[in-house]
């Protein structure tokens, strides 16, 4: 794959910034994206969708991006911004802070999806399955995942027996009995369905 490719855009593009976002399933903590601008003169090998790579490979490029690339920064949507506005718009929320916060400043970015977020600071496009397509994008779901993962084994010590730093918040049956067991904490969004019907049959969380 190729940083620099840039599937709708025809001028002069230095600054290309790949943006994606990790955390749209769980069932708890926020949803965390990234923006990178790779640099051409420093490539990095194995850039792949976050998902298809071991823990130990995504760490490791993780390090690589954050010290290669020409450009990284996370965004985020915390989790009361999920169950205000669906976690739709909190993701494109997210991914609209990262590019944000990117400095310099991306010429044009391509997006992970079918959409864009609004009010961007530059042209961009969605680009589906763009984390197998794009280096760049691969590039921002690795860091995006990474420093999601981190974020929920610091939660798991502050909210204990849910087993957070296992599957990161996503609904394993383990995690739907702690549930049970335990109730809703802090971080759990109260909009999605399983967290949702557990508050209707009781009387709150902890």
């Amino acid at each position: 794959m190729s940083g620099q490719l840039v599937f709708g855009f025809s001028g002069d593009c230095r600054h290309l910034a790949g943006v994606d976002e990790v955390g749209r399933g769980p069932l708890a903590g926020p949803v965390v994206a990234a923006a990178v601008i790779l640099d051409p003169e420093r490539p990095i090998a194995g850039l792949a969708d976050s998902k298809k790579l071991s823990e130990r490979r995504r760490e490791a490029l993780d390090d690589e991006i954050r010290e290669r690339a020409l450009a990284w920064a996370l965004g985020r949507a915390e989790v009361e911004e999920i169950d205000r506005v669906n976690i739709l718009q909190a993701s494109l929320l997210a991914m609209r802070r990262a590019l944000l916060a990117l400095e310099p400043p991306a010429d044009y970015a391509l997006i992970d999806g079918n959409r864009c977020p609004r009010q961007l600071p530059c042209p961009a496009e969605a680009v589906v399955k763009g984390d197998s397509r794009v280096a760049a994008i691969s590039a921002a779901s690795i860091v995006a995942k990474v420093a999601r993962d981190r974020e929920m084994v610091a939660l798991d010590a502050r909210y204990p027996g849910y087993g957070l730093a296992r599957h990161k918040g996503y609904p394993s049956r383990a995690h739907l009995e702690a549930l049970q067991r335990l109730g809703v904490s802090p971080v759990h969004r109260r909009s999605f369905a399983p967290v949702r019907r557990l508050l209707e049959g009781s009387d709150g969380g902890r």
